[in-house]
C-alpha cells in the first residue's frame, strides 16, 4: 500500500510551513512528478516549472500569501505555484477547456494577483501594487519573479530605473537558468549579501559613521571608507549593475535550495527598500529529457514519460511555420540580401534552420519586440531585406516602432507573423485575434492572409518582391496537406481567388477560415442555397472587384474571418460597399468581443461560431425572409446565434 502524500495534504502555503527539511525534499519530489505526470497528458510548458520547484516553495515558506504578493512575469512558471494554493485536486484539468489556465489568472484564485502571459512585466506590477499598498497604508510584501530572459525586455529596465528611483519596498527574483555555480563566487556573493542586510550590521554601520562623521577627521575618514568599499564591491560583488539602480543586490544563491531562497526573502522583507535576490536555477531539473532539451521541454504537446517523445502520428501534414521556415531559407539561397530577425523565438517561428545555414544573416534580439522592428527599420534603410518572424499576440508589443519606424518611412520590411487567430490552451494572452484590426489602421501596410501551406510560400515571395511594409498572418498547426511549391510565383496584389461558384449567397473568407466555408458551401447545397466562396486573400488593399460582384449578384454578403468582429475583414468589407454605393446586407462572422478562454481550438471555434456548422445555421438564419419558406424550414433545424466566448 503506498504511502499519502505529502502534497496530498497541502491546501494552501501555510502547511508548507510545518514542514521540516527531509520532508520539503520529498514534496519537491513529489511535485516533480506530479508536473511529468499532468504535462505529459494536457501538454504545456514543462521543463521551466521543473526548474521552479524550490523556488516556489521557499518563496512561498517566507511570505504569506495571498496577504503578501506573488507577480509571476510571463506566467508559464506558476504550475507548481498553482499546486500548493488550493488547485492540486483540480490540476489534472490544465490548460483543457473550463479547467485550470496554464497562467496566472486573477478569476482562478485570490493567490493569482495578476493575469500576466506576456515578458518583462512583473516589476513594473509589482512596483504598481507597491505603491497602492503605500498609499493606502498596508505592509504587504510584493515579490515580481521574473526569468533571465524576460529582463532582455526594455520594459523591465524601465521598470528598475522607476523602482530605484521610487525606493519601494519590492523585492525582485530573478530566476536565472542559463548559467551554472560557482560554489566560491557563490558563497562569497551570499556571505558578503547577508552582511548588508542584516540589521545588526546595518545598524553598527550607521551609528559608527555617525559617530565619526561628527568631526573632520571622522568624516574625512567615513568618506574613505565609503570610497574603498565601492571599489571592493565593484571588484568582489556581484550585481553592482544593481546595486547602482538603487536596488540592494543578493546572490546569486541556489534556486534549488529552499532554505537558502526562504532565507534570502526574509532577509530581503527587512529592508527598507527595494532587493534584488539572484537565483540560480536549472530548467528541467529532476527529469532527464527536459535537463537535456530544456527548449523543446519549454513549451511542449502530450508526450511519453518514458521515452521523452511527443505523442502523435507521424508523416501528417507540415505545419505553417514548418512551411515558412522552408521558405524562408529556400528565398535566402537566392537573396543574398533577406536577414531574419526573431525575439527570442527561432524554434517557435520557424527559424532555427534558418539559424544554422545562416548565422551571419540571423538577429536574435531577445525578448525585446520593439527593438526587432526598429533594427528590421535600420537593415531595411540599409539596403537588406528584413523578415522580422514574430507572433501575432507579440506584434502588438511593437505596433508604434511598425508605425513610426518602418509605414511612415515606407520601408521593406516582412513581418512574418505565426499563431494568427485562436491558439488553444495557452489562452487569452497568446490568441492571436487583433491583428487585422491594429495593421489596418497603418498607411502603407500590405496584409495578406494564406488559405493553406502552399498559398503561404507563394504569399511570402510575393511579399518579399514588393515595395513598402508587408504583414502575413497565418495559423499555428498544420496545413491542408499541400505541396509546396518548389518555384513560389509572386501573386497579384489585390487580387482574391473564388474558390466556388453560387448565386444565393456569397461568403467572403481569409485564412483558415477558406476551409470552413468551403465546407460550409457544402453543408448549404445540401439545403438547396448555393454559396459564392471567395478566398480573399489580400486584406490590404481589398478585391474592390470581388466586393462588387458578390454585392451585385447576391442577395447576403458573409464575411468570415479568425479576427475579432470590431475593424477586422468584416468592418472592410463594409467601409467597401459603403463606398461603392451598395446597400447588401452583410452577415458578419468572426470572433466576438470578448476575450477567448483556453482549451482545445476546435472546441474554441465551435464556442465561437466558426464551424462549418455554425456557419451554415448562421447564414439560413440570415436568409429567411430572403429566400422564402425552404430556408425557414432549414433554419429550424440548426441553433441560433453564438454564445459568448468565457
Amino acid at each position: 500500500m503506498c504511502a499519502e502524500r505529502i502534497l496530498d495534504s497541502i491546501d494552501s502555503p501555510a502547511d508548507l510551513k510545518a514542514l521540516d527539511g527531509p520532508s520539503l525534499e520529498q514534496l519537491a519530489a513529489e511535485i516533480r512528478e506530479t508536473l511529468i505526470t499532468t504535462v505529459s497528458q494536457t501538454g504545456g510548458h514543462l521543463a521551466p516549472n521543473l526548474g521552479v520547484v524550490e523556488l516556489t516553495l521557499g518563496l512561498h515558506r517566507a511570505l504569506d500569501c495571498p496577504t503578501d504578493k506573488i507577480v509571476w512575469d510571463v506566467g508559464h512558471q506558476s504550475y507548481v505555484h498553482k499546486l500548493i494554493t488550493g488547485r492540486r485536486e483540480r490540476f489534472g484539468t490544465l490548460r483543457t477547456y473550463g479547467g485550470v489556465c496554464g497562467f496566472p489568472k486573477r478569476s482562478e484564485s485570490p493567490y493569482d494577483v495578476h493575469d500576466t502571459g506576456h515578458a518583462s512585466t512583473s516589476i513594473s506590477v509589482a512596483l504598481g501594487l507597491a505603491c497602492a499598498r503605500d498609499q493606502l497604508g498596508g505592509t504587504e510584501t510584493i515579490v515580481a519573479v521574473i526569468g533571465d530572459g524576460s529582463l532582455t525586455g526594455g520594459m523591465a529596465f524601465e521598470a528598475l530605473d522607476h523602482l530605484g528611483h521610487l525606493h519601494k519596498r519590492v523585492i525582485v527574483v530573478l530566476n536565472d537558468n542559463e548559467m551554472s555555480i560557482s560554489p566560491n563566487v557563490g558563497a562569497l556573493s551570499s556571505y558578503l549579501a547577508r552582511v548588508r542586510l542584516d540589521r545588526r550590521y546595518r545598524r553598527l554601520r550607521d551609528d559608527v559613521e555617525s559617530t565619526l562623521a561628527r568631526t573632520k577627521l571622522g568624516a574625512a575618514v567615513v568618506a574613505a571608507g565609503e570610497a574603498a568599499k565601492e571599489s571592493v564591491k565593484q571588484l568582489l560583488v556581484p550585481g553592482m549593475f544593481f546595486e547602482e539602480l538603487g536596488l540592494k543586490y543578493i546572490g546569486p544563491i541556489d534556486g534549488h535550495d529552499i532554505a537558502q531562497v526562504e532565507r534570502a526573502v526574509k532577509l530581503a522583507k527587512d529592508v527598507d527598500g527595494p532587493v534584488l535576490i539572484h537565483v540560480v536555477t536549472r530548467k528541467g531539473k529532476g527529469y532527464v529529457p527536459a535537463e537535456n532539451r530544456p527548449d523543446t521541454f519549454h513549451g511542449i504537446s502530450p508526450f511519453s514519460v518514458e521515452s521523452g517523445k511527443v505523442n502523435g502520428v507521424k508523416g501528417g501534414p507540415i505545419s505553417y511555420t514548418e512551411a515558412f521556415g522552408e521558405a524562408i531559407v529556400a528565398e535566402a539561397e537566392r537573396d543574398s540580401r533577406i536577414v531574419a530577425i526573431t525575439a527570442a523565438m527561432p524554434s517557435g517561428t520557424g527559424l532555427d534552420r534558418f539559424a544554422e545555414r545562416f548565422p551571419e544573416r540571423f538577429f536574435d534580439v531577445g525578448i525585446a519586440e520593439e527593438h526587432a522592428v526598429g533594427l528590421a527599420a535600420g537593415m531595411a534603410t540599409g539596403g537588406m531585406v528584413p523578415v522580422v518572424a514574430i507572433y501575432s499576440t507579440f506584434m502588438q508589443r511593437a505596433y508604434d516602432q511598425l508605425i513610426m519606424d518602418v509605414a511612415l518611412q515606407g520601408l521593406h520590411v516582412v513581418f512574418a507573423m505565426d499563431r494568427a487567430g485562436l491558439v488553444g490552451e495557452d489562452g487569452p494572452t497568446h490568441h492571436g485575434v487583433f491583428d487585422l484590426t491594429y495593421l489596418r489602421t497603418v498607411p502603407g501596410l500590405t496584409i495578406m492572409a494564406p488559405a493553406d501551406e502552399a498559398e503561404l510560400v507563394n504569399m511570402f515571395h510575393t511579399a518579399l518582391v514588393a515595395d513598402g511594409p508587408v504583414a502575413i498572418r497565418y495559423p499555428r498547426g498544420s496545413g491542408v496537406g499541400l505541396p509546396l511549391p518548389e518555384m513560389p510565383v509572386a501573386l497579384e496584389v489585390g487580387r482574391s481567388q473564388v474558390r466556388r461558384q453560387g448565386d444565393d449567397v456569397a461568403i467572403l473568407a481569409v485564412g483558415r477560415m477558406v476551409g470552413v466555408a468551403e465546407k460550409a458551401a457544402d453543408l448549404l447545397a445540401a439545403d438547396g442555397v448555393e454559396a459564392r466562396v471567395v478566398n480573399l486573400r489580400w486584406i490590404k488593399p481589398i478585391d474592390l472587384e470581388e466586393i462588387a460582384k458578390a454585392a451585385a449578384s447576391s442577395p447576403l454578403i458573409v464575411t468570415l474571418e479568425e479576427n475579432t468582429a470590431l475593424g477586422g475583414v468584416g468592418a472592410a468589407v463594409l467601409e467597401s460597399l459603403a463606398d461603392l454605393g451598395f446597400t447588401t446586407p452583410v452577415l458578419r462572422l468572426a470572433v466576438p468581443d470578448c476575450f477567448v478562454t483556453h482549451g482545445e481550438t476546435a472546441k474554441l471555434l465551435s464556442e465561437v461560431g466558426l464551424t462549418p456548422e455554425a456557419v451554415r445555421g448562421a447564414v439560413l438564419g440570415r436568409l429567411v425572409g430572403i429566400k422564402g419558406p425552404r430556408a425557414e424550414e432549414c433554419a429550424h433545424d440548426v441553433p441560433q446565434g453564438r454564445r459568448r466566448a468565457r
